[in-house]
């Protein structure tokens, strides 16, 4: 769930019931097709006309600190 919600907050996508990491995501309805075009550019799936379907994205790798 943790990974879901990171994911929601970091890329304005939402999972759904079930998802695990890996899966597809839904380009959340607050994005625009034309913000959803600039972020997406490869295009996504759309079995309705509400739903916008893209592979997960990548998070984002952080720099390692040292102790």
């Amino acid at each position: 769930m943790i990974d879901s919600l990171q994911l929601t907050a970091r890329h304005r996508v939402a999972t759904p019931v079930n998802w695990k990491q890996g899966e597809d995501v839904i380009i959340a309805g607050s994005v625009s097709n034309e913000e959803a075009k600039e972020i997406w550019p490869e295009g996504w799936q759309s079995p309705k006309p509400y739903i916008r379907i893209v592979p997960q994205p990548e998070a984002p790798v952080l720099a390692e600190t040292s102790s």
